[in-house]
């Protein structure tokens, strides 16, 4: 009796193990109710849980049913967590597949329990799908090898928990079983599927849990380090981001300052919320002209910054002229008559092994000046050459 309860312990440790998953999928998800694919992975982790149960347990007794009940849990489960990790890169199983691989597997399981009694069919057919399924679902998440840290981690475990269903079904399955669920219990086979579970199933879970908080911290971070009303990085967010891009490159960059001019007289002229639409649309202009890699931010009340990469101070004085005629050409939403929003401009090139802040005080020397010549124009410093203003007319005032 105490070696039958002890292999009865042994045995429910992957379905609990999975439980307990499920629970954690669970209450991640009534943290986080958008995330849909943490309830798709709960379901997945108590389903496949309640498939092991019927299974261990014989209930119901009868062993086709048995094997008919514990199928529908398996094969939901699959289906279930393969959606949910789809869903998590952003892609789809879809309704359609679902259903047709369900019906599939439900018909082949009953067609080799009720018409041609088969046992080694049936695990040859559920392992080998649940493999399959599995493996289908990383080559449609291989950018995940490409990604984070954590992605990759995810995509290697899902390609070796997919994998490991054709090999171990292959070495332990045997030509025949004995009749009964007892002794079926005891075959290597049976064994082995629960180690795999309770191992590689256990750490797929864990890596995708890991994923989806990993996921939410991200997130958390990026609010933290948005500015709401232009769309752009806050001051923290681009110091921060400024700071990593200089720490690991030695290439040339160019950091320059915008700042719009006679703001002030926007706000006092027609309110703070015509001065925050002037804000949200050169906000707007800014993510329209800036290219993909570089880095930009509001770092101040009407103030900007943009750190572009691999640039010297020919792409630094051609992305000026750019942005400069990306301005002059912008309608800002400000009554019919108003004048022109400008803005100065100060650009530094990067004279090597400069940290962020030096390269910003010289940027901003560089805005002073421009703003002290007549503002509506940008003025160029690299290292400790004289400066070199470049104009874009005459602002009007407001």
């Amino acid at each position: 009796m105490t070696e039958e309860a002890g292999h009865l312990a042994l045995f429910l440790v992957a379905p609990g193990t999975l439980g307990v998953f499920g629970v954690a999928f669970l209450w991640a998800w009534t943290l986080e109710r958008k995330r849909h694919y943490l309830l798709l992975l709960a379901s997945g982790c108590f389903s496949f849980s309640l498939g092991v149960l019927a299974q261990i347990l014989c209930r119901p007794a009868d062993s086709g049913l048995n094997a008919i009940i514990s199928n529908v849990f398996y094969i939901y489960a699959v289906l279930a967590v393969a959606e949910g990790i789809l869903l998590h890169s952003g892609k789809r199983f879809g309704s359609l597949n679902a259903v047709l691989v369900f019906g599939m597997f439900s018909f082949l399981i009953w067609y080799f329990i009720y018409v041609d009694w088969n046992l080694t069919m049936r695990i040859y057919i559920q392992n080998f799908g649940v493999g399959l399924i599995f493996f289908v679902t990383a080559l449609r998440v291989t950018k995940l090898s490409r990604g984070r840290m954590i992605d990759k981690a995810l995509f290697w475990t899902l390609v070796v928990f997919a994998v490991q269903f054709f090999p171990r079904t292959i070495m332990t399955v045997e030509a025949s079983f004995p009749g009964t669920p007892e002794l079926f219990g005891e075959t290597l086979f049976w064994r082995t599927l629960q180690l795999s579970l309770a191992v590689l199933g256990a750490a797929l879970a864990f890596i995708i849990l890991a994923a989806a908080i990993t996921d939410v911290i991200e997130e958390l971070q990026e609010e933290r380090d948005l500015d709401r009303l232009t769309g752009i990085l806050n001051r923290r967010g681009f110091e921060e981001r400024a700071d990593r891009y200089i720490a690991k490159t030695h290439g040339p960059m160019a950091m320059i300052l915008c700042d719009l001019d006679h703001f002030k007289r926007i706000n006092d002229s027609f309110g703070h919320a015509a001065g925050d639409d002037v804000l949200c649309t050169f906000g707007s202009l800014m993510r329209r002209t800036v290219r993909g890699g570089d880095i930009m931010g509001r770092i101040g009340g009407e103030e900007f910054a943009i750190l572009l990469r691999d640039s010297d101070s020919l792409a630094a004085h051609e992305f000026v002229l750019r942005l400069q005629v990306a301005i002059a050409k912008a309608t800002f939403p400000l009554p019919e008559g108003t004048g022109r929003v400008t803005a100065s401009m100060g650009v530094a090139v990067s004279i090597g092994g400069e940290a962020r802040a030096h390269l910003l005080e010289r940027a901003d020397i560089a805005l002073y000046k421009a703003k002290n010549a007549g503002r509506n124009r940008a003025v160029f410093c690299q290292g400790k050459q004289p400066f070199l203003t470049a104009s874009c007319g005459s602002p009007k005032s407001f």
